[in-house]
């Protein structure tokens, strides 16, 4: 008996340490401390490792918590006992659920009630297919399992629960996989988030249902449990949604929300949670209702996200996935017989969902294509489902074989969705022909449209000064498309702005003035009205991976004849430049290599200081570095556009081969082509302009062009060609092949800590292209609005 009472002996909360001869993992908080950092250390290593794969991180999620389970590493009783010893797993359970219960609040915030009410005929005929049919399958595959592995359970609650588990599509998970294959705001994606926004809504009551009905009491109490809940979720609407729109009003836009709103909130989510659990039909269906009902208008919503999401989903959450995989054992899937099972479990699964909305899709009018797609899209599972799932077993409705097979079933339906996607369905991008692709051109009266991106605020200072520089004096000016690059994260913030996209699935226009919370876009509205320049701003989020396509496809909807991006590294006060990472310098070398028109890449030493510079203040000595060849025409003809304006002074320096010199006697085809831009120049631009300096100077190697690009004094701007047919300047290799041999040395610390440098790829129409877009010249296209559209298609 005291060997027994020993076993249950509560654990303390924390130990007296190591020194007083205590062992830390037999108290509560260090040893959930312990836990916390394995889980998250494991799902973030496989998150990793499956991110080659585009799996979201719930696979990886799922996929840690069941081999720290007796399916894996919990099969050794030593790390069981130690790690998650049975008196520890009360705690455990409690901080996951917390996590649990905060996590369907943030999921009910990315459910938007009126995108319910706006659901179109045919998505909710889509809806109904996908929940009905598989539900159906599912009551009938559940006779099958209670003649096998699941003999003894109560038939009823079973039926439902099966019904239940098949017919989920997981709202959050289908989010993030839409968004990171932009899909999101497609109509096909549009048309996935409608219908599993019904789906959502339909499970959770049906769960409701299945949980109302797994109670061990009469049927009398089952009903009453369903009446209470339905009493509450109509009580919230009526007087908790009030206090929340009333906060909501009270938080305008551009203002911090109080903390006290933030607090109150969070205290109604608990509170909420409390009553339903009261009520038994779980704590989470509280949570998940007052996310429903907070005002998803204003920044309100948006801050809740923000406050709650990281410490939620990235430390708590986690532990209900280990918590689930503790109980989840797959060596009880044994036997023909069993796998069998769960290959019929998989399959049924896979064939009521999918064949459901494919049967929907096509009498809505969905091609077959858009319609498989469709179906394999909803037939995602995810968090909803394990809760189902854990559930079902805490009732005793699933027992330990049936739930590793239904587990299993889970993990492989959403590990296959982004795979088949990717391979059923790529989505054409379309766009005009255009004809200005480049600076230098035919007639320079026309136009200049040109797509400015940032990543930060740290580029927005210099990108505004460059605009000012070149917006000329042209009759028609230029027009600036200022795109602000955001990765998109596992956060259901980054959701919750990748839906406020406008449609198609192209980076998003943010129409007022403080639009949709980008505060970094103000800056360059603000500019727009003090200046001539024309700006859009715009917002793309997106995976680091794919980012460029989104460049890419934007500047060729635009017709933008100039894309301008930020050097991978940032200007440090004491002069050296840190790297953002890798991934931002292959974001700029993806865009040179597949942009349909010139590209410029900007190392930015503070052009005009840490803030914009008034019109009549500007003040810059430019500098361009001629040796010839397209792209240091390209620099040139930019040039030549910024010297309209009045503050600017330029001098240009034309490198002239020594006979016998490297280059002297090339043959370079653009030779003529050198001679007549350059002539252009002098007799177009210098000749009679006080502001312009023409120089040429003879370079026999490196040691004569380092020396006169030293010699040519102060300088604000730097303009080089990035294919310039010069050897390289560096005494040392740089990794910055982008910037070619000319700006990688411009782009070194010994060189210059202040000068910036814009390093100029002219587009070359003869050259081998790697183009994202298909020019087709019968479609209908708003060049201000992100989207192209079929003159023959059809809105689902």
């Amino acid at each position: 008996m005291a060997a027994a009472a020993e076993a249950v002996k509560p654990m303390k909360a924390t130990s007296d340490g190591v020194f007083q001869g205590e062992n830390p993992l037999h108290s509560a908080l260090p040893l959930a401390i312990l836990q916390i950092c394995i889980v998250v250390v494991l799902t973030r290593v496989l998150a990793f490792l499956l991110r080659p794969l585009r799996q979201p991180r719930v696979i990886a999620e799922i996929i840690g918590g069941i081999l720290l389970g007796p399916s894996a590493i919990g099969r050794s009783s030593a790390f069981i006992d130690t790690v998650f010893p049975k008196q520890s797993l009360t705690v455990l359970d409690t901080l996951a659920n917390i996590g649990l219960l905060f996590f369907l609040f943030l999921v009910g915030l990315e459910l938007d009630l009126r995108s319910l009410r706006r659901t179109g005929a045919g998505a909710l005929a889509i809806a109904v297919a996908g929940i009905s049919l598989p539900f159906v399958l599912g009551i009938a595959t559940s006779f099958v399992l209670q003649n096998t592995v699941a003999r003894g359970v109560p038939t009823g609650p079973f039926l439902v629960f099966m019904g239940v588990a098949l017919s989920i599509t997981a709202f959050p998970v289908l989010a993030r996989i839409l968004a990171e294959l932009k899909l999101l705001t497609t109509d096909l994606g549009r048309m996935a988030m409608s219908a599993a926004a019904v789906n959502d809504v339909a499970a959770w009551i049906l769960l409701a249902l299945a949980i109302a009905l797994s109670g061990t009491g009469s049927p009398l109490v089952s009903l009453w449990v369903l009446l209470t809940g339905v009493g509450f979720v109509v009580s919230s609407f009526l007087f908790l949604r009030p206090l929340l729109a009333w906060m909501a009003r009270r938080s305008p836009e551009g203002e911090p929300v109080k903390e006290i709103y933030i607090c109150a909130t969070l205290s109604i989510v608990l509170a909420a949670g409390f009553v339903t659990d009261t009520i038994g039909i779980h704590a989470l269906f509280g949570a998940f209702i007052v996310g429903i009902i907070v005002p998803k208008d204003g920044p309100f919503a948006g801050v809740l996200l923000e406050k709650v999401e990281d410490l939620i989903s990235g430390l708590l959450l986690p532990l209900y996935f280990v918590s689930s995989g503790l109980k989840t054992n797959v060596l009880t899937i044994k036997g023909g017989e069993s796998w069998g099972l769960l290959v019929l479990v998989v399959a049924t699964a896979c064939i009521g969902k999918i064949g459901g909305t494919v049967l929907a899709s096509l009498i809505a009018s969905v091609p077959l294509r858009e319609a498989v797609t469709l179906g394999v899209l909803m037939n995602t599972k995810g968090l909803v489902e394990l809760i189902v799932l854990n559930i079902g077993k805490d009732r005793h409705v699933l027992n330990d074989e049936t739930f590793a097979i239904l587990v299993l079933m889970a993990l492989i339906n959403t590990f296959i969705t982004t795979p088949l996607v990717m391979a059923i369905y790529k989505p054409a991008r379309q766009g005009l022909p255009y004809k200005n692709r480049a600076v230098q051109r035919a007639n320079p009266e026309d136009e200049l449209r040109m797509m400015a991106c940032f990543h930060s605020t740290r580029n927005i200072p210099t990108m505004i000064n460059l605009m000012e520089s070149s917006r000329g004096t042209r009759r028609r000016g230029i027009t600036v498309y200022a795109m602000h690059l955001v990765e998109l994260s596992e956060r259901s913030s980054a959701i919750y702005m990748v839906h406020k996209a406008r449609r198609n699935g192209m980076p998003f226009w943010n129409r007022r003035f403080n639009g949709d919370g980008d505060q970094l876009v103000v800056a360059f509205q603000t500019y727009q009205q003090l200046s001539r320049v024309s700006i859009r701003a715009m917002t793309a989020i997106s995976d680091l991976h794919t980012m460029h396509e989104d460049v890419v496809t934007s500047a060729h909807q635009k017709r933008a004849a100039l894309i301008v991006l930020p050097f991978h590294k940032l200007h440090q006060m004491d002069g050296h430049m840190e790297s953002m990472g890798d991934e931002y310098q292959h974001i700029n070398q993806r865009v040179v290599r597949h942009a349909p028109c010139s590209v410029a890449i900007l190392v930015d030493r503070g052009l005009g200081g840490a803030a914009q510079v008034a019109a009549s203040d500007v003040s810059y000595n430019i500098a361009v570095l001629f040796f010839g060849g397209r792209d240091d025409r390209e620099a040139l003809a930019y040039a030549t556009r910024m010297v309209e304006h009045p503050g600017i002074a330029l001098h240009v320096l034309r490198f002239v081969p020594k006979p016998g010199a490297a280059g002297a006697d090339s043959g370079n085809d653009s030779a003529a082509a050198d001679e007549a831009s350059l002539a252009d120049f002098r007799g177009n631009v210098a000749d009679g302009n006080d502001s312009v300096r023409y120089e040429e100077r003879a370079a026999g190697g490196k040691t004569d062009v380092v020396e006169a690009i030293k010699a040519m004094g102060p300088c604000n701007l730097f303009l080089v060609g990035q294919g310039t047919p010069c050897v390289p300047l560096a005494d040392r290799s740089t990794d910055c092949p982008e910037l070619g041999p000319v700006g990688s040395y411009l782009a070194l610390p010994e060189f210059s800590t202040v000068a910036s440098v814009l390093v100029m790829k002219q587009y070359d129409p003869t050259a081998e292209h790697y183009d994202l877009v298909e020019e087709v010249a019968d479609i209908v296209m708003d060049i201000d609005t992100p989207g192209p559209r079929s003159s023959g298609s059809r809105k689902w």
